[in-house]
């Protein structure tokens, strides 16, 4: 028996695929092991430094639970959430242009992140979807089209946020969901609600990924934002936010979400009657975005 090289290692593992079930499995798997060990020999990883490696993945794991998802933070952070939501867009958007289903691009994506709740309550076109919720009062309102320009009719827009303070629901004493809620447009397409308006705010950093960015000296916030998961029978899914323009960090957002086409300008207005006719005892602001979806190829 030959003594073993760093090549013949690496070789020796990627043969250990040859009976893997599935090959999409062993293609990711293959491709995980060549650049592990090529960036364990560009490095020259140290014994404690490979330690100090599993016990940071330990620790991001100890830190999940059933309201925090660290793994995600990792991901969002790193960048890895972007580049896989990036590179999804494009082959949807691939596939509809073979199926000359697309006229204009689709709203472009951005990364869900790890405050998404399942089961949000459904309410009307119309709703404050944040009442009690600290905050500035925003009338938000816009249409779903397909990328012709055709209304889409009952698309479902799946909403969260923080509050005015950057926190989530799901950062907060309590089991009940805030700023929350499932609308449906009407038969033009469009949608309305109230919420408030979203303000910057860090992610957590009392864990691994917080020591993490301090180790990296970068700065953990994110630019104000709302989410929107847009979704309609025969079209893409679109999960995505909206920014607020001018936001403290909308040049440096701590996992890379930012898309231009994704800052909206937020109007502020006086007190007195809103666009849905409805009479506002304090200032409020507006803002207004259309959304549009790739038609899911056969």
């Amino acid at each position: 028996m030959t003594p073993m090289t760093e090549d013949d290692l690496t070789r020796a593992v990627l043969d250990r695929l040859a009976t893997a079930k599935e090959p999409r499995f062993a293609e990711i798997m293959a491709a995980l092991i060549k650049h592990l060990h090529a960036f364990i020999r560009e490095v020259d990883l140290k014994p404690d430094e490979w330690m100090a490696g599993i016990q940071f993945l330990t620790a991001v794991g100890q830190a999940c639970d059933d309201k925090r998802q660290e793994f995600i933070l990792l991901s969002d952070t790193l960048g890895a959430s972007m580049m896989v939501v990036m590179l999804d867009q494009l082959r949807a958007a691939a596939k509809a242009q073979a199926a000359a289903h697309s006229a204009t691009p689709a709203t472009e994506a951005t990364v869900q992140g790890p405050y998404y709740w399942e089961g949000a309550p459904v309410l009307p076109c119309g709703a404050n979807i944040a009442p009690g919720v600290k905050g500035e009062p925003t009338f938000y309102s816009g249409r779903v089209t397909n990328t012709q320009g055709q209304p889409i009719a009952g698309a479902t827009l799946d909403i969260w946020s923080g509050d005015g303070e950057g926190n989530y629901d799901m950062q907060l004493p309590g089991d009940e969901m805030a700023a929350r809620a499932r609308i449906q447009t009407d038969a033009q397409g469009r949608y309305w609600f109230w919420s408030i308006k979203p303000t910057y705010y860090p992610v957590p950093v009392d864990g691994p990924v917080g020591r993490m960015l301090d180790g990296m000296g970068r700065h953990p916030n994110r630019p104000g934002h709302i989410h929107m998961m847009v979704y309609a029978p025969g079209h893409v899914k679109l999960t995505t936010h909206l920014f607020v323009a001018n936001s403290p960090y909308i040049d440096s957002d701590a996992v890379f979400g930012v898309r231009p086409s994704l800052i909206v300008d937020f109007e502020q207005h006086p007190a007195g009657q809103a666009p849905d006719g409805s009479q506002q005892a304090q200032p409020y602001w507006s803002a207004h975005y259309d959304f549009r979806l790739d038609t899911q190829a056969a």
